[in-house]
């Protein structure tokens, strides 16, 4: 067999590269990682901004996530996904380093529909830590953070050991 007939090899897995116990924790590369697979991958999310504890990640608008098609408003779906995502990184911005975590409770309270045709942006903030439990809240907006598309507060529970040793600046 020649090497033109040589079948390809599958793409290397970003997360098997990294050495999680000697890695400098960057948001925005986790970001990138988490958003460039899976359910997160296929609705576009991309990282957008970060702090200490904080996180924003976009949303950009697509006909195929209208939840009706006469209004061009985003499905309520996509934005749960973007603000879980938002406020679940937001943990390992507080935390300065990936922890395994699981989803326990996610409230979303929808305030408007969102502009058609607008990205959206979700932010999510870790306020609390606590042995076994982080506490998070934030918004979802397009373009404006003090009108607000919908509210999200939640809690995740800390399935195990923090797998970086240090935080980015």
């Amino acid at each position: 067999m020649s090497t033109d007939d040589a079948p390809e090899a599958a793409p290397a897995d970003p997360f098997a590269q990294l050495d999680w116990g000697n890695q400098i924790f960057e948001p925005e590369k986790i970001a990138a990682l988490m958003c460039g697979r899976a359910h997160a991958a296929f609705l576009g999310m991309h990282y957008h901004a970060h702090g200490g504890d904080w996180i924003e990640l976009a949303l950009p608008w697509r006909e195929d996530l209208v939840g009706v098609a006469e209004t061009g408003v985003f499905a309520s779906g996509p934005i749960i996904s973007l603000l879980d995502n938002a406020t679940s990184m937001s943990v390992w911005c507080r935390f300065g380093g990936f922890r395994p975590q699981a989803t326990l409770d996610l409230r979303v309270d929808y305030m408007r529909a969102a502009a058609r045709g607008a990205t959206l942006i979700g932010r999510g903030e870790c306020y609390q830590i606590k042995r076994s439990v982080a506490f998070v809240r934030g918004v979802a907006h397009d373009g404006d953070p003090a009108d607000p598309v919908a509210h999200v507060v939640g809690t995740f529970m800390l399935t195990g050991p923090s797998m970086t040793s240090g935080t980015a600046s």
